[in-house]
């Protein structure tokens, strides 16, 4: 009997032939339903693929948009990154903004409670400011009354002048026919009598009177002020001893009947000494600085009396009667002092700088040059303008000085003009002009002699011009001694002398 494998085997192998059997008999019934079939997928796989190509395309179109709205989306949050650092810096701002909105409104309201105060206190000036406005018409309803009394009081007392001027020409007169009687007799010692208060013969010196001419050589030749220059110069009262200060800070004595070597020095002033005066008895000696201080030397001692300040600018001019004294600086002011104290007793504050000054024998008058040209006259004991005139205007006045006598007053402006008023009248007397004469600054300092008949002034080119104040014209002009712009010059009260300095700080004294 065959195994049972084989017999499986064998009925597989039945199977599978009547399977092709009725396979083939299938195929041959359902042949045409196949083709169709066939057919109809060949078609529908055509359209598939070109619909699969179609998409394909779609797809790779797809994905190049992709990648563009990829690129975009990387740039948008780059964008939106930089804007929240925008943000986030704004913020900050906002912050710092917010706190000084704050701080702002806390100071608005400290102003406006200041100027709530300040309100309250123009209403308090507004008030005074009426008070002082009734009271200065008040003063000005007796400022109109004073000056009514004054103008009646100055006519009585031009009144006087004339009387006292026909006076003194009576004494001129009776002066004249004793001269002649003094010739025609030979009695020299005639001419030496008082005829009047005028005619001074018996003060000291006065013998020389009537000798006394313009010098014409140099005596002696100072080398003074080797740094910066010599810018001020006196002589001692009825001496020859001559006093010198310059940029050093030093002042400095010489015996001009000897000369050669100054005989004392003072020293302490901490910039440069702008103008000397010396008291009475030359016993005090006050120097005005660049360093806005006044210094008040014991010439005995040589030692600082007193350091008097009250300037705010440099000391420019200063000069001294008994015990008062007058300075003036550029702060536009003029003081006067106590010497003995050191103390200040007045100020007069007016608009135009003043350059030079000078004080009345009794101290109870200042008369001042000021830079816009005008001669002004103070009253030292109210403090106040007495009268003034146009002596230079509009250039500067760099020099004032009284005479001896103390009825006239010599101007020098940088109008290269020299002018002589009388001071009681304030009449203009003389003018003085030369040829290539120039004043050299500001501060140039020209001298009445001692019998005022001549007038010294050092001129730019290095000379000095002198004045015959009755001819009004150039007495001499002296040349050599200096090298550079003579700025001062001052005249012996003792003997025919006459000093004169240089910004190079060279002194020549001429005879």
């Amino acid at each position: 009997m065959p195994v049972p494998e084989e017999r499986a085997a064998a009925a597989i192998a039945q199977a599978c032939v009547a399977l092709r059997r009725r396979k083939a008999v299938e195929e041959g019934a359902h042949g045409s339903l196949v083709a169709a079939l066939d057919r109809a997928l060949t078609n529908q796989g055509t359209e598939i693929q070109e619909k699969m190509e179609s998409l394909q395309q779609e797809l790779s179109q797809s994905y190049k948009t992709q990648a563009h709205v990829s690129e975009q989306l990387v740039v948008e949050m780059q964008t939106a990154q930089a804007l929240r650092a925008q943000l986030a810096e704004k913020d900050a701002l906002v912050l710092e903004i917010q706190h000084e909105l704050s701080s702002a409104r806390a100071r608005i309201s400290q102003l406006e409670k200041d100027f709530e105060a300040k309100e309250n206190a123009v209403l308090v000036l507004v008030e005074e400011l009426t008070q002082l406005k009734l009271r200065v018409k008040e003063l000005e309803s007796s400022l109109q009354a004073i000056e009514a009394e004054n103008n009646m009081l100055v006519d009585r007392w031009m009144t006087q002048k004339m009387q006292d001027a026909d006076r003194l020409n009576e004494a001129n007169a009776m002066y004249a026919d004793m001269m002649e009687r003094c010739k025609i007799n030979s009695l020299a010692e005639l001419a030496k009598l008082q005829v009047d208060g005028i005619v001074r013969h018996s003060e000291a010196g006065a013998e020389s009177y009537m000798t006394l001419g313009a010098p014409s050589k140099v005596r002696h030749t100072l080398r003074a002020h080797d740094k910066g220059g010599c810018a001020a110069i006196i002589f001692e009262h009825s001496s020859d001893t001559l006093l010198t200060a310059g940029h050093d800070g030093i002042v400095k004595f010489w015996d001009t009947q000897r000369g050669g070597t100054p005989t004392k020095t003072l020293t302490g002033a901490l910039g440069s000494l702008l103008d000397l005066a010396l008291t009475p008895e030359n016993n005090m000696v006050l120097g005005g600085c660049s360093d806005h201080k006044l210094y008040l030397w014991d010439s005995r001692s040589g030692r600082v009396k007193h350091v008097l300040t009250g300037h705010t600018e440099k000391v420019t001019s200063v000069d001294i009667s008994n015990a008062r004294a007058a300075s003036t600086a550029s702060d536009r002011t003029i003081k006067t002092w106590d010497l003995q104290t050191g103390y200040s007793l007045h100020t007069m504050i007016f608009h135009s700088n003043c350059n030079s000054l000078c004080i009345s024998s009794d101290g109870s008058a200042i008369c001042s040059g000021h830079t816009d040209g005008i001669l002004r006259f103070w009253d030292t004991r109210t403090g106040k303008l007495a009268k003034e005139l146009t002596a230079h205007e509009p250039q500067a006045i760099t020099s004032v000085s009284l005479s001896r006598s103390g009825l006239t007053v010599l101007t020098s402006g940088k109008d290269n003009v020299l002018k002589l008023f009388d001071v009681r009248s304030l009449e203009l007397k003389a003018t003085f002009r030369g040829p290539g004469y120039t004043v050299a600054t500001s501060l140039s300092r020209s001298c009445l002699s001692r019998d005022e008949n001549y007038v010294a002034a050092g001129s730019g080119d290095g000379s000095v011009c002198i004045w015959n104040r009755r001819s009004w014209e150039v007495e001499s002009v002296l040349k050599g001694g200096h090298g550079s712009a003579v700025v001062a010059c001052a005249w012996s009260p003792a003997s025919k002398s006459l000093a004169s300095a240089d910004r190079n700080g060279v002194v020549c004294v001429w005879e």
